[in-house]
């Protein structure tokens, strides 16, 4: 009954040790009451003042003298008299007069006197004291005055309730002057007493010398041990809470039901799984396995620590469980995914005769939520609805954020009516979720409105806001929002910065995201690692790979160590740039800190691995991915795709099936890429059909797109120009530039100049169109049309776009540009490329004149042009600097598509030299080995 806890007011951080000047105390009299009960008396040390400018003369000032007369002659009549069964009433009476007429420091004297020992009253006077405008501090005065001045003596009640105001009020000097008058006069050892000293210890000096007052009193009996354990356990003292429960086992104590779910709750959250077992054996041994509390936290104890199955035994012990057992169940089986098991005990409460109420509802929805199932929690509102249930505050938080997952604007716009009509708009987190929903629907103006209806704002209300501004790209209203925030008496904290950082990034303004940082640190924050991967992810998916690379290392100098999220990002750009050396290093990087589990990681390391040339290690991470997204999936079959693998991607994607995940759009977009790069023209029609039929996924301009690259390539040019006149979608540039492509590989001019108008009025300044049309000009001998163009696109102010390869030797990328700076070796590069070309002649290589898109006056000279191509100068480099005992293929990255002469030579390379090349060129990769392709030639 007599908790160590102060009334009312929330615990402050206790002080190292007294502090005078925080601690003034006055001593008052009241001439207008005699004083002559003495039941106990304490002397109490002088202390200073409690209060600077004391609120008792209010009784002169604000009270009318002549109202207050009868009402103290009534209270020196009520002291003459004889104590009765009225004496209760007519205290509370006199009490709640004076508050009424402001004299506080007589209600006080009234009730001290009057109610000593009823604790129900004090709760009650307390509360009607408080909200009179007075202060706790205020009783300790009038205390102090009739102790030390008036010589009354009170009972151990009263000196536990004084303590614990002065834990409440921290007044450390007062708390310390009533123990050392208690030790003076030998009080200390009452029950009641210790137990408040216990608590004014723990709230002013800390928990360690509240241990060592515990040590200090005598004969402790069950309360005070039962207290001890739960100051402990509050003040996360989780060992010395435990010593102090093992020793009261070695005495007669008893520890009390509240204790053992205490103790349960910690060890629950400290993952003591061991000492939850033993409490446990204790529950046993005395029989509290009937109280329906204890039972509660055994199943959440277990449940905590991954123990399903010894939570639902605990469960099953209960001879007549409660619905809050049956929630607790509930909950544990939600939590940790077990959902149908969770709908099970569900329907067996309800056949038991328990009704489930608000809670056991949102045990539900907290457990689909936590476990992505967003589509059934729109059921279970349904469900909910239906058996009578109003959702509260809580549920509504839940189902909103269901509905941002699940991008249901509908949806919210209904559950944002309900809310209104059932005056749900006032709770700030209700509030928060709306504003976080219609940002993230990108609903800015209707987010703004709810913010700016909401009367409590919090720090996520605003962060929601200006992060949504942020990733719009609508900065000024970002930046007037935060001034707003400013104005207002919030301070802006690192989510709001980081959102600023991010949005920034994302739309490749990276100068003002680096200025937010420099303002976190003038703010006198840190930045930290969200901080940074904002940066990273934001440059990363503006394909600035570089930049990405550069912050991640500026991020390791200021000394913050990645995160998952960050190792992901970084990947991303690894990918981007081919740079499979530094993705092994972020692999081993995962491997040692435990992220492999985590989907995004997989996902990323196939991703790098597949687009840095190596589809073996791609597919071996794939393999040990225990929980597969779709992503993951879908990121697997792409990577076989760019390879040509079509039939693997099929194979993949079956097995995908079979697992029990439905495919999305991008899963039938990686199918079809898969069967355009190998011609598997039936299977691709087989696919695409099956979309709508058997998916309802209705087909995108991507995949359409991707029907017609599959026709085109495989040659099929009539085929895929009747699919394009015939298809219900506009044709975009996607679909006339994947056209012209498969003109370009079958040299058909007459549908190559219909698609190539298309895109002159579709991309009038993509230079790429003009390019292809004079390569195959070039191919057809047709000079004079190639010059045509070459005007048109001068005339246009259009230049052809830079074309390179690279390759990686160490550390260090090499670079080679057609027409542009040349390679610090490069003579000694083509000594070594004309001695190649020697050798690969003699194997049958024949230069294909095709490939030379300049008018020559002979062969001879258009050789001289082909040897200039970047992919074979990266080639040879790399052939270069190739170590003797090394059988690593030779990697060359290019940004266009390689011509069919570079393609050829690459072949008989991989013969003369006894080597792999594998050369990812804009479209996908090629991977050379003893003068075959992957490709089969099929590109």
């Amino acid at each position: 009954m007599y908790e160590l806890r102060p009334f009312h007011h929330h615990p402050r951080p206790p002080p190292s040790h007294p502090n005078p000047q925080n601690s003034k105390l006055r001593t008052h009299s009241h001439a207008s009451v005699s004083l002559s009960q003495v039941s106990t008396t304490l002397e109490v040390a002088p202390h200073p003042p409690l209060l600077q400018s004391s609120s008792f003369q209010l009784s002169a000032s604000t009270t009318d003298a002549r109202s207050v007369v009868p009402i103290r002659a009534r209270h020196a009549q009520m002291i003459k008299s004889p104590k009765n069964s009225d004496s209760e009433p007519k205290a509370r009476a006199l009490v709640t007069s004076y508050l009424e007429l402001g004299d506080r420091g007589s209600a006080v004297v009234g009730f001290l006197l009057g109610l000593e020992g009823n604790y129900t009253s004090w709760i009650s006077f307390l509360e009607e004291f408080e909200s009179s405008g007075g202060d706790l501090r205020e009783i300790l005065e009038v205390f102090l005055d009739l102790k030390c001045r008036g010589g009354v003596g009170f009972g151990s009640r009263v000196v536990t309730l004084i303590l614990k105001i002065c834990a409440s009020v921290h007044h450390s000097w007062m708390g310390l002057g009533i123990h050392a008058g208690l030790i003076k006069m030998g009080l200390d050892s009452d029950v009641y007493i210790s137990c408040a000293l216990l608590g004014f210890y723990r709230w002013c000096f800390g928990v360690g010398i509240a241990n060592q007052v515990l040590n200090e009193l005598s004969e402790p009996d069950d309360r005070l041990w039962n207290q001890a354990i739960i100051m402990n356990l509050e003040g996360g003292e989780f060992s010395q809470a435990l010593g102090l429960f093992r020793a009261m086992q070695l005495g007669p104590w008893k520890t009390s039901p509240r204790t053992i779910v205490k103790l349960l709750q910690a060890c629950g959250k400290e993952g003591a799984l061991d000492k939850g077992k033993q409490i446990h054996g204790y529950v046993l041994k005395h029989g509290l396995e009937s109280n329906s509390f204890v039972c509660n936290s055994l199943v959440t104890m277990y449940s905590r620590n991954h123990k399903l199955d010894l939570a639902t035994r605990a469960f099953d012990w209960m001879e007549d469980p409660s619905s809050s057992s049956w929630n607790s169940i509930i909950s544990s089986h939600a939590l940790h995914g077990h959902l149908s098991d969770a709908w099970n005990l569900f329907h067996e409460m309800e056949f038991s005769g328990t009704k489930p109420d608000t809670i056991t509802w949102n045990c539900l929805l907290s457990g689909h939520a936590l476990h992505g199932s967003y589509e059934e929690i729109l059921t279970i509102l349904r469900r909910m609805q239906t058996a009578g249930f109003r959702p509260g505050s809580s549920s509504i938080t839940i189902v909103l954020q269901a509905v941002i997952e699940l991008g249901l604007l509908t949806a919210g716009k209904e559950i944002h009516g309900y809310v209104m009509r059932n005056e749900h708009e006032f709770d700030v987190y209700v509030g928060t979720s709306l504003v976080d929903m219609y940002v993230k629907n990108d609903y800015m103006s209707s987010a703004q409105a709810v913010f700016d209806n909401m009367k409590n704002k919090n720090i996520f209300a605003w962060n929601a806001l200006i992060s949504g501004y942020s990733f719009q790209g609508q900065f000024q209203d970002a930046e007037r929002l935060l001034a707003q925030m400013e104005e207002e008496g919030v301070q802006p904290d690192l989510v709001t910065w980081n959102g600023l950082v991010a949005g920034y990034s994302m739309h490749g303004k990276n100068d003002e995201a680096l200025a937010v940082i420099d303002d976190i640190k003038s703010s006198g924050s840190n930045p930290n690692v969200v901080t940074w991967t904002s940066l990273i992810s934001g440059s990363s998916q503006q394909g600035n790979y570089r930049k990405s690379l550069k912050h991640f290392i500026q991020m390791q100098r200021e000394g913050i160590l990645p995160n998952s999220a960050t190792i992901s990002c970084l990947l991303r750009s690894f990918a981007g740039l081919s740079l499979l050396q530094n993705g092994k290093e972020a692999h081993c990087f995962s491997i040692r800190n435990g992220y492999t589990d985590d989907a995004f990681i997989a996902t990323a390391l196939i991703d790098m691995y597949s687009k840095s040339g190596d589809i073996k290690s791609a597919y071996a991470v794939f393999r040990k991915t225990k929980n597969k997204t779709v992503p993951c999936w879908n990121c697997m079959m792409m990577g076989f795709a760019n390879y040509g693998l079509g039939t693997e991607v099929i194979s993949v994607f079956n097995e995908m099936q079979g697992s029990g995940l439905l495919p999305d759009a991008i899963s039938f977009t990686a199918v079809l890429s898969g069967c355009k790069n190998s011609g598997l023209v039936s299977e691709g029609w087989k696919y695409f059909d099956s979309m709508s039929k058997a998916f309802s996924i209705e087909p995108t301009t991507e995949h359409y797109s991707c029907m017609v690259d599959l026709l085109g390539r495989a040659g099929y040019l009539d085929e895929a120009w009747d699919f394009i006149q015939t298809m219900p979608l506009k044709p975009d540039a996607s679909m006339w530039g994947a056209f012209l492509g498969s003109c370009r590989i079958h040299r058909n001019l007459e549908y190559a100049e219909i698609a190539a108008k298309q895109l002159y009025e579709l991309e009038p300044r993509n230079s790429a169109n003009y390019v292809v049309m004079m390569s195959l000009y070039a191919m057809s001998n047709r000079w004079g049309d190639v010059d045509r163009i070459k005007d048109v696109m001068y005339n246009e102010g259009l230049k052809p776009g830079p074309i390179w390869s690279w390759t990686q030797i160490d550390d260090r990328a090499h670079v080679f540009y057609a027409g542009g700076k040349p390679h610090e070796d490069e003579g000694e590069i083509y000594f070594e490329l004309y001695q190649l070309v020697s050798e690969i002649k003699e194997l049958g290589y024949v230069a294909d004149m095709a490939c030379v898109h300049q008018q020559v006056d002979d062969d001879a000279e258009g050789e001289k042009l082909l040897l200039s191509h970047t992919e074979k100068l990266a080639i040879t480099y790399g052939l270069m600097k190739r170590r003797s005992s090394s059988s690593a293929p030779i990697r060359v990255i290019k940004n266009t598509r390689t011509c069919s002469d570079c393609h050829t030579a690459a072949k008989f390379i991989s013969i003369a030299r006894g080597c792999e090349i594998l050369l990812k060129d804009g479209i996908r990769f090629h991977h050379f080995k003893a003068g075959k392709c992957s490709c089969n030639d099929y590109w």
